[in-house]
């Protein structure tokens, strides 16, 4: 097992070269970028103040407010003067030294941009797993036992109601009706006004009031794959012989289930335990759009509307790297809960 992962801890060096370079790539190709972001802006500022800078821009003509000289410049000082796999490699060197590079948007270091946003997307993306798995783990026993009961009939109901409904648009409802409507909770962010007014207990309860609804609205679609997944796993092994042999030899009910049938019924789950540490860092965009939440998820989404290239590449970096590791991690998971997995 160990040779196993180190492969492929291994194989995570290949695989980031080929993610990140697919994408360096097609952000050379995507119109938008920064260079033609500055022409569209000077050609408006020049229209705003009567056009009268054309003729100061080195004979460049009206339609092009920029000189073929200035556009060079731009081109060297954004790395776009040289190939692709040059600029590749340029761009790689910075990030194996930890520099991420600098915002083509708002001038400042990528890395500095994230690192404020991690903790709040960390903040919501543990406090989402806690209850997922926290819910969903004991649900899912209490539908399998009670399979086919006013229980499990109710509770299908409603998850798969909160299954076909976005987390964002149940984040839009909820405030229309929660927060504009009854006044019960805030309308958006993570702190109110007078956030650095307040002692450490409102401090505490200020959060957690603009905690509920996100949180919510985070947890509200993975309920009903979660909960299924453990009940009818838990159904096939509570039906397998080896259960039934060990009610039959007068184990109880309640053992065989807790001891038994629920530590295979974990092993779907496990599967996707390591998976979710980069959805946990990464967030929703939609979510944190409609909350106006900055987290990651927004700043990923604002970067690529921007075409902001150094930031979309510094989160890709982070985002490819923990979903490669929580892979890795998964069949820890696997490996641990089921003695019978051995990796070769």
């Amino acid at each position: 097992m160990t040779a196993y992962f180190i492969r492929r801890l291994l194989l995570v060096i290949p695989t980031f070269i080929g993610i990140t370079i697919m994408v360096f790539t097609i952000t050379r190709f995507v119109p938008g970028g920064p260079i033609e972001r500055i022409i569209s802006d000077t050609r408006a500022m020049q229209t705003g103040h009567g056009g009268s800078g054309s003729s100061s821009m080195g004979g460049a003509g009206s339609d092009q407010p920029l000189s073929e000289e200035q556009i060079q410049k731009l081109k060297e000082y954004y790395g776009f003067d040289k190939p692709i796999l040059t600029s590749y490699f340029i761009w790689l060197t910075k990030v194996l030294r930890g520099d991420l590079g600098q915002s083509t948007r708002y001038y400042d270091p990528v890395w500095d941009m994230i690192k404020e946003r991690i903790p709040i997307s960390l903040y919501f993306g543990i406090l989402s797993l806690i209850m997922i798995y926290g819910v969903c783990i004991p649900l899912g026993m209490a539908k399998a036992i009670r399979h086919k009961t006013g229980f499990d009939n109710i509770t299908s109901i409603i998850i798969f109601t909160g299954y076909a409904i976005p987390g964002w648009v149940a984040g839009v409802f909820m405030l229309v009706l929660f927060a504009s409507n009854f006044d019960l909770f805030p309308l958006g962010g993570l702190v109110s006004e007078l956030f650095e007014e307040m002692n450490l207990f409102e401090k505490i309860m200020d959060i957690a009031w603009h905690t509920v609804l996100p949180l919510f609205s985070y947890v509200i679609g993975s309920f009903t794959v979660m909960t299924l997944l453990m009940k009818n796993t838990l159904m096939d092994n509570l039906s397998s012989d080896y259960v039934r042999t060990a009610i039959a030899k007068g184990l109880p009910f309640k053992k065989a289930v807790l001891n038994h049938a629920m530590q295979n019924s974990l092993i779907p789950l496990a599967t996707s335990f390591g998976n979710n540490i980069s959805i946990l860092l990464m967030g929703s965009f939609l979510i944190e759009k409609v909350f106006n939440i900055n987290g990651m998820g927004l700043l990923g989404y604002e970067s690529i509307l921007d075409r902001d290239y150094p930031v979309v590449m510094g989160i890709l970096v982070i985002s490819s790297l923990l979903f490669m590791i929580g892979n890795i991690l998964s069949d820890i998971c696997v490996a641990f809960v089921d003695p019978r997995v051995r990796f070769k």
